[in-house]
């Protein structure tokens, strides 16, 4: 243990340099996170060598060379001490330089040692030092040392003659000269160009400091037991309890982890020699310092020891690197076991991590032969045979066939192809294309806009940027979670919904004060977000339920009807379909919200583009394949998607709205029958003015009054608009009065708001982003200044002129840490989002909540 005396008061004032004490003026933000562990380590009172640390603003001096007294940093340790240095960032996945070891080995040294350790020992020592300074320090090629044979004093007299033919001079004999030169190179090391990106890659801002740590060595080798290893008490791929490590006897640093021949087990092991069973009491003393780290440092801890003639020191300490499942599962045990907080638990999971618990991912290890890249547009990882069509998706499935669905971009026509594929690649999309936004709703892994890959839907391939082409059948693997397209099979981790994950979420869901609903639109996806324990559902795309073969030709006859009565005739048959659709829906979320939108795209979407549908259609409604052809083409707009939709279709073709709302309050009244309590909330879409509010309203409230007369129920529902043009923003203050909630479509208003096309933005957006034009790909995280603007303009006049109305965002941005801390900040009553986002937006909901408390 460090005491405090006279001389150590000296250091510790030195604006320069810190000893390493109990009560020392260290901080995280000054000398960086292993400085401050060093120090709590010594504040436990356990065997930690005596240690000198560098701040932040000492060690930028020296990148520029201005070095502290270093005579004065030499002068606190032992005459015929060695020592190390280490680097020490503000956050350890920042990385730094490597630590340089047995700083002060000479040949007067290399003498003394031979005399009380062994020369064999002495002689390792000193050649692992010359090579390390000459490595990191001189910055001489590793390569030059490839031709040293043989051990002990052969192999140190080969590395000195190897070292004073590169340099032209003699191994530098100064403990003061070596450490000096080892300061300055570690500093310019974390300025180099190389670093600096590789940090910021890691989220490291461009200012990070470095903060350096000078620690007395404790010897590995020599005469007794010695040696070094690490230790944790929590396996780093699972979570649980278990005491893993490495230890090596006659060695230094972390040698223990490169699995030498004399590498041993830490608990007693039938595969090989232990540290338990070698050293009994040594690894009873560990795993005692241990468990106090855990409980006082309140986090599981990796251990750096090392033993000298039997005796314990610790020379390190920090946080256990775990993979996401454990990183939850450490957090819950912390909390149950008392040593953390519930609401410290949920801050110490990020978001993000959730996301790899909730689907499969290319296991860590695997090797990755990648063909192409694109926007990791929905998360997970699969495994499949290329098919280039739905129809065929849908035959794969019913082979039991893994496959990947390859389209140029997807369509509302493909969506039962893709529910079919274990994943789907796209050559053209962004964030919230269409292929994107179905990937994310169902669970299934997605890369869109892979334009770096050539397709040819006509010759069913795709060429891969270094000319390889893969064909029907041909099998691949795409990760919705990097945007990466490899050839073959790779092998995958599995989803790990568990206990811990389950407590967690619902600790989560708990501290959020800001409801999360769930984007759903089939009964699939509502057994997914209640699962997750989403409150409700925020957006239920009902045109989704159309595509399936069954009612797909019933409704091209409907779009085909030349009269009102013809088309009502027709749609008679889709609506006992579609009430069940929405029983089923009220049935699963039992007595939680369900916000249905109606009707939203343009009818042509749901007509065949293709010669062979077109005849196929011909021959179902038994009509000339041109009066076909020409319908088609008559129905053709220049950009349907600011065309005949939404509102606008609701008005004109208003048979399809009355026959939705029929099916919604009558499966209301055979819920109501069943015990279920529900209050539907129907939500028109693309609406600009309040007249269009207006007029839809009328013809709701007509069915309504209907399906009360007919039932002889009540029926109760409440009545929003889907705000996603600028114009119903602005506006937001006489549509209000009309409705009971806003609920703002960000995915179309950003692309009204930026007059430019989700659909296409992933061609120049990495580029846009890159060159600062935008600071972030606005589809993806809500761009505050303007699009934000919007909704706060809504949200405030909207409930200027209707002060109880519910105000929500149910675009992709709802899945978003980022733009959840904007609704939340400006008074949104819920965010949704897709089910497997959900878990994502409930932790981040609580975490801001929780920060919220603490400031």
């Amino acid at each position: 243990m460090l005491r405090m005396n006279p001389k150590d008061a000296a250091v510790q004032n030195n604006p320069d340099t810190t000893l390493v004490t109990q009560t020392a003026p260290i901080a995280t933000a000054t000398h960086g996170g292993r400085a401050k562990c060093l120090q709590r380590l010594v504040r436990l009172e356990l065997p930690v060598p005596r240690t000198v640390a560098l701040s932040f603003s000492t060690v930028e001096a020296i990148a520029s060379g201005d070095l502290p007294d270093v005579d004065h940093i030499v002068d606190q340790f032992p005459t015929d001490a060695l020592l190390c240095v280490r680097p020490s960032s503000q956050d350890p996945d920042w990385g730094g330089p490597g630590a340089v070891l047995n700083i002060g080995m000479n040949d007067a040294r290399f003498e003394m040692f031979s005399n009380t350790m062994g020369e064999e020992a002495a002689a390792a020592i000193y050649t692992r030092f010359i090579q390390s300074y000459a490595i990191n320090v001189v910055r001489l090629d590793p390569d030059m040392f490839d031709e040293v044979e043989g051990e002990g004093k052969v192999a140190l007299d080969e590395t000195i003659a190897a070292y004073e033919q590169e340099t032209e001079e003699k191994f530098p004999q100064s403990r003061r000269t070596q450490l000096r030169a080892v300061l300055l190179s570690m500093a310019r090391a974390w300025n180099g160009t190389s670093a600096r990106l590789l940090r910021q890659a890691k989220g490291a801002p461009a200012d990070a400091g470095l903060g350096l740590v000078v620690q007395q060595m404790v010897f590995g080798l020599g005469a007794g037991h010695c040696g070094s290893g690490v230790l944790q008490l929590v396996n780093s791929d699972t979570g649980a309890p278990q005491v893993t490590g490495r230890y090596l006897s006659q060695s230094q640093g972390r040698d223990a982890l490169e699995g030498g021949s004399g590498s041993m087990f830490l608990t007693s092991d039938p595969r090989g020699p232990a540290l338990e069973d070698v050293l009994p009491e040594a690894f009873e003393t560990l795993k005692d310092h241990a468990t106090l780290m855990r409980r006082r440092l309140r986090a599981e801890m990796v251990m750096e020891f090392a033993i000298e003639d039997g005796a314990v020191h610790i020379l390190d300490g920090m946080r256990v690197s775990r993979s996401s499942r454990a990183a939850v599962r450490i957090a819950v045990t912390l909390a149950q076991d008392g040593v953390i907080s519930r609401e410290e638990a949920l801050m110490r999971v990020q978001p993000g991590l959730l996301t790899e618990l909730l689907h499969r991912q290319i296991d860590a290890t695997a090797r990755r032969d990648v063909i192409g890249f694109g926007i990791a547009a929905s998360p997970g990882a699969a495994t499949g045979r290329l098919v280039f069509d739905s129809a065929e998706a849908q035959a794969s499935a019913a082979r039991g066939e893994a496959c990947i669905l390859v389209r140029r971009e997807t369509s509302s026509e493909d969506v039962r192809g893709m529910h079919a594929a274990n994943a789907v690649l796209t050559e053209r999309g962004g964030i919230t294309s269409h292929a994107a936004v179905i990937g994310r709703g169902i669970g299934l892994p997605c890369v869109v806009g892979a334009s770096n890959i050539i397709f040819s839907q006509r010759d069913k391939t795709i060429t891969a940027a270094d000319g390889r082409v893969f064909r029907e059948g041909d099998e691949l693997t795409v990760d919705g979670s990097t945007g990466q397209i490899l050839a073959g099979a790779a092998k995958m981790q599995e989803a790990a919904l568990d206990d811990y994950f389950r407590t967690l979420m619902q600790w989560a869901t708990d501290c959020a004060d800001i409801k999360v609903r769930a984007n759903a639109d089939t009964p699939a996806d509502a057994r997914t977000a209640r699962n997750f324990n989403a409150e409700g559902i925020g957006l239920c795309r009902t045109e989704h339920m159309f595509f399936d073969q069954g009612r797909l030709t019933v409704m091209r006859e409907m779009i085909f009807a030349d009269t009102s009565d013809g088309r009502r005739a027709v749609l008679e048959r889709l609506l006992p379909m579609q009430r069940e659709d929405f029983t089923q829906l009220f049935r699963i979320m039992k007595d939680q919200p369900v916000c249905i939108r109606l009707f939203d795209p343009p009818l042509h979407e749901f007509l065949p583009m293709d010669a062979s549908g077109q005849r196929e259609l011909a021959e179902a409604l038994d009509l000339p394949r041109s009066d076909v052809t020409r319908r088609i083409e008559a129905m053709r707009e220049y950009n349907p998607m600011l065309g005949l939709r939404g509102v606008r279709l609701g008005i004109t073709v208003p048979e399809i709205y009355e026959m939705q709302a029929r099916a919604i309050f009558e499966a209301t009244v055979d819920a109501a029958a069943e015990g279920i309590t529900v209050v539907p909330e129907i939500m028109i879409p693309l609406v600009s003015a309040r007249r269009e509010v207006e007029l839809v309203q009328a013809a709701i409230e007509a069915v309504a009054a209907a399906v009360r007369l007919e039932r002889g129920a009540p029926v109760e529902y409440r009545l929003g608009v889907m705000v996603e043009t600028p114009r119903a923003a602005l506006r937001a203050g006489e549509i209000a009065p009309y409705c009971s909630f806003l609920s703002f479509g960000t995915n179309d208003l950003t692309q009204m708001a930026y007059g430019l096309s989700r659909d296409d933005a992933g061609r120049f957006m990495s580029d846009y982003v890159r060159q600062g034009v935008f600071d972030e790909d606005p589809f993806h995280t809500l761009d505050h200044d303007g699009v934000g603007e919007l909704l706060k303009l809504g949200a405030e006049r909207g409930r200027l002129s209707q002060p109880g109305i519910t105000l929500s965002v149910c675009g992709e941005h709802g899945g978003n840490p980022e733009s959840i801390g904007f609704c939340r900040a400006a008074g949104f009553d819920y965010v949704s989002c897709s089910p497997f986002r959900v878990p994502v937006a409930i932790l981040a909901s609580a975490q801001l909540a929780i920060a919220d408390k603490i400031s």
